[in-house]
């Protein structure tokens, strides 16, 4: 089972560098308004910060984020593929820079921003070309997660105009696969009845077989008010299930709190505040059930998965086999091709070729057609002397001897 997601990631980075996906993978994939904390939520998972942030839209492109769990030295040799040099634990690649490893994760925040203002510039615009970056980490499990941009209502600056819609169609293209599994992500301080993200998980989803909902900043909440039963799903009943989550403040980030941190003061809150559903909530169980669930939908689309592959395969080499045999020795193909077509025109020309045309003269047969009849005719109806008097004939025969 553990190693069914490492070959879906690789299916996953084949298409995408092809840049055609002609099979609909397992996924799962991160839906939530603007600061909804679907960051926070991601970085509490990965246990680092690697996100870009600010106001507004700061994921303008998606995100397809691998986990990759390298717990043993065998498993990090394996992982980094034969680089040598690599002395941290932690690392991440991106597929639009193959060769170079980031060990410093403040870098790989900068690349993801600068790759995202090469496509959509700096005008908060989005863009469906995604971004692939696989972490490699011993304290992660292996994971997909694709962060989509936050659903947003007005445009704001130099935005255009339609940017609600660009967004809503972008998200309905990813969580319309039926292989796709939707981490819808609200607020505890909103009404989670007008969530936009449970409201688009539930358009694809009106079983919701696929969903399952996170619930953030539970500390946020108003005085004397809670979650319970939000999480308990007697507001909103999802599947899947509901998590609760603690994300970091503003304050927390600009005063460096690490995540660490603030994972043990989710716990510590979760065991003071909801004590009897302590143990099904928090970053680190949301982390593992989606590990769970991922493997499980993996599990449950393989045979259809299956079928579809040996299906294109056949397909695809059928095409492969109609080329012809590799081109080993130019020289000697390109001598073969000329020998060949020398030795067709010339039985074509005899009359001798395998394949003889019944509906028109063609080779030989024609050109003696062409000759005999045509040719013969055309001579016939042409005056050499039209034109031209005896004394002109004269004077051409005196000057030719």
């Amino acid at each position: 089972m553990d190693t069914l997601i490492p070959v879906i990631n690789k299916l996953q980075e084949i298409f995408l560098t092809v840049g055609a996906e002609v099979i609909q993978l397992p996924q799962i994939v991160v839906i939530g308004s603007q600061s909804s904390g679907k960051s926070s939520v991601l970085e509490s998972i990965v246990g680092r910060d690697f996100l870009p942030r600010g106001s507004g839209i700061v994921t303008r492109r998606p995100l397809v984020l691998q986990l990759v769990n390298v717990a043993s030295p065998e498993d990090r040799k394996r992982a980094a593929s034969g680089e040598l040099g690599i002395q941290a634990d932690e690392w991440g690649t991106f597929l639009h820079c193959k060769n170079k490893i980031f060990t410093d994760f403040d870098e790989i925040r900068k690349e993801i921003e600068s790759e995202t203002e090469r496509t959509t510039g700096t005008n908060k615009g989005i863009s469906p070309e995604p971004i692939h970056l696989k972490i490699f980490s011993p304290t992660v499990l292996n994971l997909t997660l694709v962060d989509l941009p936050g659903i947003t209502k007005v445009p704001v600056g130099d935005q255009p105009q339609d940017i609600e819609l660009q967004i809503r169609t972008m998200l309905l293209l990813y969580i319309s696969n039926p292989n796709s599994l939707i981490l819808a992500v609200t607020a505890a301080n909103t009404d989670m009845a007008t969530s936009e993200a449970l409201k688009l998980a539930r358009d694809v989803d009106p079983d919701g077989r696929r969903t399952l909902a996170v619930i953030t900043k539970l500390d946020l909440m108003d005085a004397g008010t809670d979650a319970m039963d939000v999480l308990m799903g007697r507001v909103i009943p999802v599947k899947l299930g509901i998590i609760g989550v603690i994300n970091r403040s503003q304050h927390d980030i600009n005063t460096k709190k690490s995540i660490s941190e603030t994972l043990q003061d989710e716990q510590s809150f979760l065991q003071k505040k909801y004590p009897s559903l302590a143990n099904r909530n928090g970053s680190k169980y949301l982390a593992k059930t989606l590990n769970r669930l991922l493997m499980h939908h993996i599990r449950d689309c393989l045979p259809e998965l299956k079928t579809r592959v040996n299906v294109l395969t056949a397909q695809y080499q059928s095409v492969l086999n109609s080329y012809g045999q590799p081109v080993e020795d130019q020289n000697a193909t390109l001598l073969q091709i000329i020998t060949k077509f020398a030795t067709e025109y010339c039985n074509t020309i005899e009359g001798t070729a395998k394949h003889i045309e019944t509906s028109e003269l063609c080779g030989g047969a024609r050109i003696c057609y062409i000759f005999h009849e045509t040719f013969g005719r055309t001579l016939e109806s042409i005056d050499p002397l039209a034109g031209l008097t005896m004394l002109d004939i004269l004077t051409a025969i005196r000057n030719a001897t």
